[in-house]
């Protein structure tokens, strides 16, 4: 039996803690360490007598885990199946595989501030290709970001769409992109349509018209990598009960990205730490249960 983790913060090392000791294969995909990258000085959680860095904790809760037989994986995230067993994609093109997963990535990414981004923000605006691209079969659509989740929504739009444009939004195109993909790195300034986005805007007039935007900028959050494959999100959070589980068995989540009933996470190190644990051990119990 095995889980994969998907966050190497407090919450997925905390839950990689109680499912390694609870005798399942462990292994947790770490692309950075999360918010704790900006916590130069952490004082109100338990166990430290003088303030420790986020590296610090990080660093420590990391080798505590390796002792324990915890596998880390670098890479990002793009991509989570499910077909009874359920299947993790990173950036590379790399397949892993595992009885069951924990999502434990963190905040969910900020919307960005461009006029129109709201109100066209379900209504043609979208933040998953596995999901909404058939609704956009045979049309012209784009993908909003510059990396690696850019590059995997554009190849799984490029067998649906007629069209797929990049709009790095003045970035530069971080890696390559699949042959036939049309890059804009112009501004954006505005999203405009009617009922539902017909044009993107750019800072020198310019206008692309489109079916549909998909938007990955930065790495795939948890929201998006749980809506592919039917788990149900609130305002960019994973919905979860109170034992962590999601409406897909065997998916559990944890950490600030979670939302339980109308309440969201506390944003604090110890709240992330209560509810890994606690998605380790349901995961434990799940894994158990398949033998």
């Amino acid at each position: 039996m095995s889980v994969i983790i998907i966050g190497s913060g407090p919450a997925g090392i905390s839950a990689s803690l109680y499912a390694v000791r609870g005798n399942i294969e462990t292994s947790v995909i770490s692309n950075g360490i999360g918010s704790l990258e900006r916590a130069e000085k952490i004082e109100n959680y338990y166990g430290f007598a003088a303030p420790v860095d986020g590296h610090g904790l990080a660093d420590a809760g990391k080798a505590q885990a390796g002792r324990l037989g915890v596998r880390f994986i670098s890479g990002e995230a793009v991509n989570l199946s499910w077909d009874g067993i359920f299947s993790v994609t990173l950036s590379d093109n790399t397949p892993l595989t595992a009885d069951s997963v924990i999502i434990a990535t963190g905040m969910p990414r900020r919307t960005p501030k461009v006029e129109g981004f709201k109100r066209f923000d379900g209504a043609g605006i979208s933040r998953c290709a596995v999901c909404d691209g058939f609704f956009h079969r045979g049309k012209n659509v784009a993908v909003w970001g510059s990396g690696e989740y850019a590059a995997h929504e554009a190849e799984e739009l490029s067998h649906i769409a007629a069209s797929v444009t990049l709009l790095t939004d003045g970035a530069e195109p971080q890696v390559a992109f699949p042959d036939g993909i049309k890059i804009i790195t112009k501004k954006i300034t505005a999203l405009e349509g009617g009922e539902r986005l017909e044009n993107v805007r750019f800072d020198d007039g310019d206008m692309l018209g489109l079916s549909g935007l998909f938007v990955a900028i930065g790495a795939a959050g948890s929201a998006e990598l749980a809506a592919k494959i039917g788990a149900a999100t609130d305002g960019g959070y994973i919905s979860v009960n109170e034992d962590m589980e999601t409406g897909i068995p065997g998916l559990y989540a944890a950490g600030d990205c979670i939302s339980v009933g109308e309440r969201r996470a506390l944003p604090q190190i110890a709240a992330a730490v209560y509810s890994g644990a606690v998605a380790g051990m349901a995961s434990v119990k799940y894994c158990r249960s398949l033998k």
